[in-house]
């Protein structure tokens, strides 16, 4: 299965701040974006995920900006599965518009049941990497 997947997206306008570059709360959204695509090039989906009773919780995120992105720009972004272990996996993420580098980040995902109580994360994810 893949640990890699890439996606292209334009910057919608609502996206955008008074100054006409994303807000930076927008790139959050993103990143769960690449890692929803990503998983779906593997044939699974969250749907399925949590159909089976497995919830993936965001447990820590981190961003780092270089340059900033405008309404309709086209953007690439890579998403890649860094570290699966026990109840957690790591994502690290890279946009680009063009070749430029936008902003690279990084997340930490928990594996929950309904009720939120920790379980070690499902085979199906485990052996994706």
């Amino acid at each position: 299965m893949l640990s890699e997947n890439e996606i292209e997206f334009r910057v919608r306008y609502q996206e955008t701040d008074a100054q006409g570059r994303v807000h930076h709360a927008n790139y959050v959204t993103y990143f769960e974006m690449g890692r929803t695509e990503l998983l779906r090039s593997q044939g699974l989906s969250y749907r399925e995920l949590e159909e089976a009773g497995f919830f993936l919780v965001v447990a820590g995120i981190e961003i780092q900006y270089h340059s900033g992105a405008q309404y309709d720009d086209l953007l690439r972004l890579v998403t890649r599965t860094v570290k699966v272990k026990g109840a957690t996996v790591q994502h690290e993420y890279e946009i680009y518009c063009e070749q430029e580098l936008v902003v690279r980040g990084y997340s930490r995902l928990g594996c929950v049941d309904k009720n939120g109580r920790v379980q070690r994360l499902p085979e199906l994810l485990r052996a994706s990497r």
